[in-house]
């Protein structure tokens, strides 16, 4: 009977354990920078959770925002709903992540609500300073002075001294000419506007550059050469060495394909031009979230219905490949739901996401902006999320009274160089102040269809094609005969005893290890069955109801088994 009632007491303490193991704390950072905690099933979904954080902001549009986390292994990702939580983010508990635009509303203005354009302006705010949203100095100028009406209301010269406005960081570098430009748009031209106006008139402004809404994935075209791969609320398209070379509308483009590192952008253009853009993610992760956003993007932008999504697949139908489906909302769809929204405007609690700070000298600085979570884990410590937004930002250097582009280089994830954020031409996204996925060296760079990024027609891919049976073999002569000296210059392989040599060692370290961790686990048993050591660590072991039912059901028979074979052969020995 009592035999019973501890497996009944067993059983209870477990599932009562199990319970708590499925719970798990999760942290998301919003787009103010505040934190949202909360405890979550490990089982629950990720539409759980983000119905929980549009809750907390009173959020009705949301179908233009998403997750994002990291991975263990620095790749970014967006959390997809219809998934596990647990399972997406491959690592232990507590989980961090952002609440970010995932897709920038085309018009901000049609917005329906004010709460909704005002967590749209947070993140464009928030782009500008990382540098993603490139533009001339006198449009830069403007943005600044709308943030600093939105944020401290209008100019007064007994709060406002001299100078007031380079307490501000609005981008990354600027200098003293446009911080006077900045304070006296604002002191002349937007005296008496609300913070909703400023703001609505900052997104307005911003919708007409080219890189609004930019999320740029850092790739290599064919030659080596680093662009950035963007999906904008209007089309693809590559930025390269301070100018887009290539954008495609929606429409346009037919198909986006990866296999491996490649990425492919099929597309067809006017007078039925067929064109195919490869580039080369820096790992196979990478690429795989591009095209990923690339589905999802096309998906939001271009359908009619979300009855029209289908699922995609990631490569050829006789090749195993990765599939994909969107599955939110489309942008008309959302459209159509937002304008049925009848209820009181929510209240609006308005934080400065760019507080107040002098400018720190260079140095500082570019620890500071080392990655793009940088100014959030400055506030708060959460150096596991390395990502606060999008992927790298798009940069320049300050020359006088314009921005243009430079180059830096990544030395242990930081930039080498200053660098600015606004270019008098349309873009200099060449180099980064966040690190990336990116492998600067030893990237393996396959012979591609067309060079440069360069578009080319179908006829002329199957005329490389028939010149190359297989992709990354066909070299030139000068290429062969260098990998010849290569292969003639390498050491002889060694030989078949060493080979044998170094499997036997192998096999006798992992041998060893095994038997190494089978002694420790066995000394670990004895001090918890037969020691009588109080010791926290142990006394916590024996309270487990796991452990109990091992000791009672397993051990404690397996020991009267053994301590009766030793009687018998005592007795034995004994009677020879």
């Amino acid at each position: 009977c009592t035999y019973v009632q501890c497996k009944m007491l067993s059983r209870l303490m477990s599932s009562s354990i199990r319970s708590l193991d499925r719970e798990c704390n999760c942290t998301v950072r919003l787009l103010d920078d505040s934190e949202y905690t909360c405890t979550i099933q490990r089982d629950a979904k990720g539409q759980y959770l983000f119905d929980l954080i549009c809750h907390h902001l009173n959020l009705l549009e949301k179908d233009y925002f998403g997750i994002r986390y990291v991975d263990p292994d620095k790749q970014r990702h967006w959390l997809e709903f219809t998934k596990s939580i647990a399972k997406q983010m491959k690592s232990q508990p507590p989980f961090t992540m952002c609440l970010r635009v995932k897709f920038y509303p085309p018009d901000p203005a049609a917005l329906k609500e004010e709460i909704t354009r005002y967590l749209v302006f947070l993140q464009v705010k928030r782009d500008l300073y990382h540098g993603r949203l490139l533009c001339k100095t006198s449009d830069a100028a403007l943005l600044a002075a709308y943030i600093l009406q939105a944020e401290i209301g209008d100019h007064d010269p007994g709060k406002h001294p001299e100078g007031y406005s380079s307490k501000f960081q609005f981008f990354p570098k600027h200098s003293e000419k446009l911080e006077r430009r900045i304070a006296d748009i604002h002191k002349t031209e937007l005296i008496g506007q609300s913070p909703e106006t400023s703001e609505l008139n900052f997104l307005q402004k911003a919708q007409m550059l080219e890189t609004y809404g930019v999320d740029p994935h850092p790739c290599k075209d064919v030659s080596g050469n680093p662009a950035f791969l963007a999906f904008t609320p209007f089309g693809f398209t590559v930025l390269q060495g301070n100018r887009r070379i290539h954008f495609l509308k929606w429409e346009e483009v037919t198909k986006l394909k990866f296999e491996a590192k490649t990425f492919h952008i099929y597309a067809n253009q006017k007078e039925d031009k067929k064109i195919i853009l490869t580039y080369f993610a820096p790992t196979p992760e990478a690429c795989k979230h591009l095209w990923k956003c690339g589905v999802e993007n096309q998906a939001f932008y271009k359908l009619e219905k979300s009855s029209q999504v289908r699922t995609v697949s990631s490569s050829n139908l006789f090749f195993k490949g990765s599939r994909f489906r969107y599955s939110g909302k489309v942008a008309k769809e959302v459209m159509e739901q937002s304008a049925k929204i009848k209820r009181d405007p929510p209240e609006i609690h308005r934080s400065e996401f760019f507080r107040e700070q002098y400018i720190l000298n260079t140095h500082a600085l570019i620890k500071y902006l080392s990655y793009e979570l940088a100014s959030s884990a400055v506030f708060s410590g959460l150096e596991s999320l390395r990502d606060s937004a999008h992927s790298t930002p798009v940069r320049s250097v300050s020359h006088g009274d314009s921005f243009m582009s430079s180059r830096g280089h990544m030395v242990d994830g930081s930039e080498a160089s200053t660098s600015g954020v606004i270019s008098d031409e349309a873009y200099s996204p060449s180099d980064s102040v966040l690190p990336t996925p990116v492998a600067e060296h030893g990237m393996e760079m396959p012979l591609a269809r067309h060079l440069n990024g360069a578009p080319c027609s179908i006829d002329e891919e199957k005329d490389s094609e028939a010149g190359a049976s297989k992709e990354g073999q066909g070299v030139d002569l000068t290429s062969g005969r260098r990998a010849l000296r290569m292969v003639r210059s390498r050491p002889s392989p060694p030989s078949d005893v060493e080979e044998l040599n170094k499997f036997i060692l192998s096999v006798l370290r992992l041998f060893l290890v095994t038997i190494g961790l089978l002694f420790a686990l066995l000394l670990l048993l004895i001090m918890l069955t037969e020691s009588d050591l109080d010791i926290a660590f142990l006394r916590d072991i024996r309270k487990t109801p796991e452990f109990q039912q091992f000791h009672f059901e397993y051990f404690c028979p397996l020991r009267r088994w053994f301590a009766c074979k030793l009687r018998w052969m005592g007795g034995f020995l004994i009677s020879k």
